[in-house]
């Protein structure tokens, strides 16, 4: 028996040792100094980021004529399209379909982004599949000018051999940024085409207007390819039917979901009301790739043969639909989680239109935890946001929530070696993310008509890292060098699974800890996280400690 459970102890270390070794050299293609520059020359002439990318795609073994196997569903938006994503694959799961589902970011591991019937690529067959694809691309480089593929187009074609290496009846693909010039839209022949809510986001690449971004997003339209969208504003409604118009593409716009005639009634998995529009979308691309997938004439659908915009129709939604839009789970996203005295409240909004659905979410669910609490309740923000994201606009909406509270880190899940290849970030130095978290200090500061004292230079709490820096007072916004010391500060013991990682902790100063007496005296605590997914996912890496597993 011991000489068994030695032998499992080995090859459960060589697997870890050889996956930690594919996520170690995928990062690489994060800092990739070529690639970066290649990047941010394409963007001037954005069509040659896709002649790139087929490049890549036909280095790696593979061809866009490959792809039109997968029998793709090809989802786009500015917010809720992982969450129509995940709707979809769950429903078409329920039929008892294999199903590829391609999202970005991943929370806690990078294998999240491709999943097969629901479940991350287990280690091995990731590492396998890893090794495949990347020594194809290292063994061509040299004859392309030592290129490779950055992080995210490695993933994208990564996902592409998976699915066709697995034989996933369908793969559902999430667009990264934008639409048009996406690396995922080397797609040519998708079954279905979906685009969510639309808003401002990512706009030094897509475009400062709404306008201009809907125009990016109607890119993934095809000839002939049904495409669905959800209600959108005046503005990028029309840009969107000229660009079905000008494509040949049938535009269809999703009823709201009460229409939808059910005798059991649709109840979704995951909270929030904007979550029924993108119900919506999940049940109008599942319902016409089923048409497609059920004709004999994959290319007849009941919507091919007219232009413009149509309104979908309304059906009677399947048992199998409404099994799958009730049994969807998509973590970060409106997700509680109750831990005793501590109850967290994630999710990853970090645009402004985002956030007010999380603001409208946390109202409501927040006011019902705190009707049932029994005592005191304490509540507190803690926020982060990455690259260009308007904060003050996200943090103004947050101010109507009332936090006794407001803690900022930036997205390091620990404060020295932080070593978890899997959401290391090598784009951005530390020293800019905690200013960055000292500029979020001061604006909610601002927000809330609190001045701010003589500026003096200290060392921020446990970083090691010397910043200029605002005297706190009272009414506390704090700043901490990672996730795991803001959560710690945050539940002053109360979650027994947090306070279990004491290494790598540095003890906060006595003016710190002061401040944690109402935190301590509080019968309930309850955490807003939100501003950034990765933040979210840092945060599930601790309290969830299964899923890095």
């Amino acid at each position: 028996m011991m000489y068994h459970n030695g032998l499992l102890f080995f090859f459960l270390s060589l697997s870890l040792s050889l996956l930690k070794d594919a996520i170690c050299t995928l990062n690489t293609l994060q800092t990739n100094a070529s690639a970066l520059e290649q990047v941010r020359r394409e963007r001037a002439h954005p069509q040659v980021q896709l002649q790139a990318m087929r490049s890549f795609l036909q280095r790696s073994g593979l061809t866009v004529e490959e792809l039109d196997r997968l029998n793709i569903i090809h989802v786009t938006g500015t917010k809720g399209k992982g969450s129509t994503c995940a709707f979809t694959e769950k429903i078409l799961r329920s039929y008892g379909f294999r199903t590829g589902f391609y999202s970005s970011p991943h929370l806690v591991q990078v294998r999240e982004r491709i999943r097969v019937n629901g479940c991350p690529i287990g280690r091995d067959i990731f590492t396998k599949y890893f090794w495949q694809v990347y020594s194809r691309l290292e063994e061509t480089k040299d004859a392309h000018g030592g290129s490779m593929p950055a992080y995210f187009r490695f993933l994208t074609i990564l996902a592409f051999h998976i699915f066709l290496q697995e034989k996933v009846d369908v793969a559902i693909i999430e667009v990264g940024i934008g639409g048009a010039y996406d690396c995922t839209n080397i797609i040519r022949r998708p079954w279905v085409c979906g685009i969510s809510s639309l808003g401002i986001d990512h706009t030094s690449i897509l475009g400062d207007t709404i306008e201009k971004i809907a125009w990016q997003k109607g890119g993934i339209f095809k000839p002939g390819v049904p495409a669905f969208i959800v209600k959108q504003t005046e503005g990028p409604m029309t840009v969107l039917q000229e660009r079905a118009e000008e494509i040949g593409c049938p535009l269809l716009l999703c009823p709201e979901l009460d229409q939808y005639q059910s005798s059991e009634g649709v109840k979704l998995g995951l909270a929030g009301q904007h979550q029924c529009s993108n119900a919506s979308l999940a049940l109008q691309l599942t319902h016409c790739w089923l048409q497609r997938r059920c004709s004999t004439d994959p290319a007849v659908t009941s919507v091919s043969g007219f232009t413009g915009l149509h309104t979908a129709s309304v059906f009677e939604p399947s048992p199998q639909m409404l099994k799958g839009l009730a049994e969807t789970e998509w973590l970060g996203r409106n997700q509680t989680l109750k831990r005793g005295s501590v109850t967290y409240f994630l999710d990853g909004a970090h645009t402004t239109r985002s956030m007010q659905a999380c603001v409208n979410w946390f109202s409501e669910v927040a006011a019902q935890h705190e009707k049932n609490a029994t005592g005191s309740v304490v509540r507190v923000l803690l926020f982060n946001a990455t690259g260009e994201r308007d904060c003050g606009a996200m943090l103004k909406l947050l101010v109507p929530c009332h936090f006794d509270f407001a803690v900022f880190c930036p997205n390091i899940t620990e404060a020295i070696a932080d070593c978890n290849a899997d959401q290391q970030n090598f784009n951005v130095s530390v020293e800019h993310m905690l200013m960055r978290c000292l500029d979020n200090q001061q604006s909610w500061r601002i927000l809330n008509g609190i001045e701010e004292e003589r500026p003096e230079s200290e060392l921020l709490i446990g970083s090691g890292v010397h910043l200029p820096r605002r005297v706190e007072r009272q009414g506390a916004s704090l700043v901490f060098p990672c996730i795991l010391s803001a959560l710690q500060w945050i539940t002053q013991g109360r979650d027994p699974i947090v306070s279990t990682f004491t290494k790598h902790i540095m003890p906060v100063k006595a003016s710190v800890d002061a401040k944690a007496v109402p935190l301590r005296e509080a019968a309930n605590v309850h955490v807003l996280i939100t501003g950034s997914l990765h933040l979210v996912g840092g945060t599930l890496k601790h309290l969830v400690p299964a899923l890095s597993s």
